[in-house]
């Protein structure tokens, strides 16, 4: 369980990094330390709170044939970065949550295995 909490903590950080030097509407304004902060509370947050908004969002998601998951999200990514962090974070673009998001999404599919 905690190597799991590690890997969401880990991809936050390193898909905050990458996607901050990929994408022109996206700057990062601090220092290892914050982005160290702002991974650790977004690998939290997937790692606690998400399981449990998948689940009571589970009759809309079945409704929208998976796109309310997608959109929610993309709600907790915004949340992190642009209510708790927009001093040291800014996003310009929609656009550029969804790149935020697929690509915590991606590094968490890569580094978090579901092996036992």
């Amino acid at each position: 369980m905690i190597v799991k909490l590690i890997g969401h903590v880990f991809s936050a950080i390193l898909g905050l990094y990458l996607i901050s030097y990929l994408i022109s509407s996206i700057d990062f304004v601090g220092d290892l330390k914050t982005l160290v902060v702002i991974g650790l509370i977004m690998g939290i947050i997937n790692f606690l709170i998400r399981p449990v908004l998948k689940t009571i969002t589970f009759p809309l998601k079945f409704l929208t044939l998976g796109i309310s998951s997608f959109i929610i999200n993309i709600g907790l990514v915004w949340l992190v970065v642009a209510v708790l962090f927009q001093d040291f974070f800014i996003v310009r673009t929609w656009f550029a949550y969804v790149w935020v998001f697929l690509t915590i999404w991606l590094l968490s599919m890569i580094f978090i295995s579901n092996k036992k």
